[in-house]
């Protein structure tokens, strides 16, 4: 596990990172709890729509955890699938309503969930970004042109 940080000022889930985490860990206990209920009570009625609504539950829930525990390369490739995701499913729910005749986490771009889904991947990977570019820049050693 060699994407862990140990410079506390750099981790992911500190700071204003928390409330990242926090937001991502109530989309992914909404999402989820949603997915279950629909998958367990009526997939029968829309597959695709339920089982996407799972699937992205289950996304939020790994990216939740690999912020809070600053496993940054799983947190960029789980935050990079909720953005594919969201951006899909949301023009496809609206292009092709046939196959969401119910909605998911991310139909019409997270509208549900007041489009937080649609913002949520862009800020998590604005964090990541920013808490890594941090960390290069202060990992960066000095040259003798630096000194003087």
């Amino acid at each position: 596990m060699g994407d862990r940080v140990t410079d506390t000022s750099r981790r992911t889930g500190s700071g204003p990172g928390r409330l990242l985490v926090a937001v991502y860990g109530i989309l992914a206990l909404a999402a989820t709890a949603r997915g279950i209920y629909q998958v367990a009570t009526k997939l029968d009625e829309a597959p695709v729509a339920y089982l996407l609504s799972l699937g992205a539950g289950l996304v939020y829930v790994v990216a939740t955890v690999a912020l809070a525990t600053d496993r940054r390369r799983l947190a960029w490739w789980t935050v990079s699938i909720e953005m594919v995701g969201v951006l899909t499913v949301g023009v496809l729910s609206l292009v092709d309503v046939g196959d969401f005749p119910d909605e998911t986490v991310w139909s019409a771009f997270g509208q549900g969930y007041g489009y937080v889904p649609l913002v949520l991947p862009f800020l998590g990977l604005v964090w990541l970004w920013r808490t890594g570019s941090r960390a290069r820049t202060q990992d960066v050693p000095a040259t003798s042109d630096d000194l003087g």
